[in-house]
Order: C-alpha cells, then sequence, then structure tokens
C-alpha cells in the first residue's frame, strides 16, 4: 500500500508500505480523510519526543470497512466508519470504569514514543480493534467525519467543566440545552473554535475568545463568540473580569498550553471559578499559585476525549457545531509532505488539511 512515512525529523517519504492485515477483534479499514493534528506538527521535528521515526502519523480520520479479522461480529465490509485515536484496552481498571482516555495500556494512532509505535493514517489502509469504531451516516462526508476526533476533544473540555460523569457522555444530546453560564476560550485555534462552539451549542451564554491573530477572532466570532480580545491588549485580565460584571468569568479555557495564556486563564475567572487546561504545548510553565489558591479556583487537565464520539458525529452532521468553515483544503496523500511544511510556517492562514490517500 502507499503512505507517508515520517523517515527522519522533519522529512517524509510518500511510497510502498506493508500492508496490515486484521487479526482477531480487528478490522481492515480503506482510508479516505485523514487531517493533520497540532500535534503531527509539533512532533515531526522531534521536539515532542512522540514521533520518533520511521513512523506512519495520522489519527484524524475516517473510512471504509474492507475486511474484517477472525471472530468480529456486528460489523460488516462497507460501513463507513471513524474512530477514536486512543487504542484503549477495555480491560483495566480505568477502561472498566469508563476513563478510557487514561487507559493503562493504551496506544495512540500514529504516534512513536519510547513507550509504543503505532502506526497511523496516512497510508491507504489500517488495521483497528471495533472496540474504537464509530459509525458515520452516509450524508456524511469523509473529510467532515475526520473532524470526529478533535470535536470530541472539545466536547470532552466542555462535559469537564460542567461536572458530566464518566458514561453521561455518550446519552442522547437534550432538544433544549439548559442555560449555562459564562466563559473565556483563550487560543482560537482548530480547538479553541471547536470549543467555542461546543459552548454555543451545550447553551452557554455568554462566550469570549482571545488569541493573537485577528482573522481567528473575527472567525471566532462567527462562530457563536459574543466578543473577542486579542491578547496583546494592556490589562487583558482585568479588562475580561470588568467585562463580565468585575469578578471575571464561570470557567475559562486554556487551549494553547504556554505561560502567558495559562496565566490569562487564570486571571480572567471569578472566585470560585475553574479552569480547564487542554492546551499540551510546554511541558512545564510558570504557575500563578496565589491567584489559584485565594481565589480557590478549580483547575482539570483535559486529556483526549472518553465516549464524545457519538455526540461530536451528531453535531458534525446537523451543523451545531461547523466544521466547513475550519478545514482549510483537501489535498491528495502525494503532497502531504508539502503541507506539512506549509502548515508551520508563520501566518501560512491553515487551520486544518485534510489529506486523501
Amino acid at each position: 500500500m502507499k503512505a507517508l512515512t515520517l523517515v527522519a525529523p522533519s522529512t517524509f517519504e510518500f511510497g510502498e508500505a506493508s500492508a496490515p492485515q486484521p487479526g482477531k477483534g480487528e478490522v481492515l479499514v480503506d482510508v479516505r480523510a485523514c487531517g493533520i493534528c497540532g500535534s503531527d506538527l509539533h512532533g515531526m521535528d522531534g521536539r515532542s519526543g512522540r514521533r520518533i521515526p520511521p513512523i506512519i502519523m495520522g489519527h484524524e480520520a475516517a473510512g471504509e470497512i474492507i475486511a474484517l479479522g477472525e471472530g468480529v461480529t456486528g460489523w460488516n465490509v462497507g460501513e463507513r466508519v471513524t474512530f477514536d485515536s486512543t487504542e484503549y484496552c477495555g480491560e483495566c481498571e480505568k477502561c472498566k470504569t469508563g476513563y478510557i482516555n487514561l487507559c493503562t495500556n493504551r496506544k495512540v494512532l500514529g504516534v512513536s514514543c519510547n513507550d509504543f509505535r503505532r502506526h497511523g493514517c496516512f497510508a491507504e489502509k489500517v488495521v483497528l480493534p471495533t472496540r474504537i469504531l464509530y459509525r458515520i451516516p452516509d450524508s456524511l462526508p469523509y473529510e467532515k467525519a475526520a473532524f470526529a476526533e478533535p470535536v470530541s476533544i472539545a466536547l470532552h473540555a466542555v462535559n469537564l467543566a460542567e461536572g458530566v460523569e464518566i458514561g453521561e457522555a455518550f446519552a442522547p444530546i437534550p432538544q433544549i440545552p439548559p442555560p449555562r453560564g459564562s466563559a473565556v476560550v483563550v487560543g482560537a485555534g482548530l480547538i479553541g473554535l471547536l470549543v467555542i462552539q461546543a459552548l454555543k451549542a451545550r447553551g452557554w451564554e455568554r462566550v469570549v475568545a482571545v488569541d493573537l491573530d485577528d482573522s481567528r477572532l473575527a472567525l471566532a466570532k462567527k462562530l457563536g463568540a459574543e466578543e473577542s480580545f486579542n491578547a496583546k491588549t494592556e490589562g487583558l485580565a482585568q479588562t475580561l473580569r470588568a467585562y463580565f460584571g468585575g469578578d471575571g468569568a464561570d470557567a475559562s479555557f486554556e487551549v494553547v498550553g504556554a505561560g502567558q495564556p495559562i496565566d490569562l486563564a487564570i486571571r480572567s475567572v471569578r472566585k470560585g471559578g475553574q479552569v480547564v487546561l487542554v492546551g499540551n504545548l510546554q511541558p512545564n510553565t510558570p504557575f500563578p499559585l496565589q491567584e489559584v489558591v485565594t481565589r480557590q479556583l478549580t483547575l482539570k487537565g483535559s486529556c483526549s476525549c472518553a465516549g464524545e464520539y457519538p455526540e461530536a458525529i451528531r453535531r458534525i452532521e446537523d451543523g451545531s457545531i461547523q466544521v466547513g468553515p475550519l478545514l482549510s483544503i483537501v489535498a491528495p496523500l502525494e503532497e502531504g509532505a508539502q503541507w506539512f511544511h506549509k502548515a508551520t510556517q508563520p501566518g501560512n492562514g491553515l487551520l486544518k488539511v485534510v489529506l486523501k490517500p
């Protein structure tokens, strides 16, 4: 089969790779679309330590089942699917209690680190265990279905803020969401824009976006943000507190993963408020300890997703979370190397590049 393989830091080869064969409880999927994730961009040059070459990256994907492994029931050749990026074991204590994102034996599609190597979906075919599969409707194009993974990450962060218990993420979406509170989203990249939409879809009443890029702030307002602020604004934390009545927002979502955005997210919420940390760019950052302690804030780390895929698929299909405005380009997989490099250039204007084998 053809695949795009990272063979050295920032160096790709498009060519033949060994075709995988489905084993017991697995299916073979013909990949129809796979998005380039920010973690792929941060990992391809070796910075993150989680894309050690050689590795076929890619985990935001969708495709069609073309073969069944031994013992597979309930799935058929020809079904259209997307799938969790986390290959969880289903047997450990975390999995049995619903925390599949924290699985003791987890692997992540397209990730290679010191603990494991798991080839991903920048290839014509991929083998997957049935437990991570989700059906997608015929009406949903593959390039939009590939957004299910990042949308589920945004929904997971919102679930944490709302106190949704593990397992409740699989419950049907209420027809009329109950009114929620106010929120600041620090970082209007792809995930930040999806968090904004997830908050509005869930009924949060006042959502504000913060970013350094004015074009992304304009898009944030089109997608539901009530107001937007450039991160360079002098005294922004005080401005945000004043905007929300003097004490701050009910919650903030940090979707960058760096020191200054984290500091702002913490300082922009009210006493007793909460901060959901989604960004994961830097391993260590400065931390305003006294602000957290004296204002009795709750901080929650948000890791991947844990059951939000069904809602993500439904919201993409019904348009309550729009992914079309975030899709920058759909390109052939053979052009993947050049799009990876374009996506790392400052001011490229790209939000999501989807590659199609």
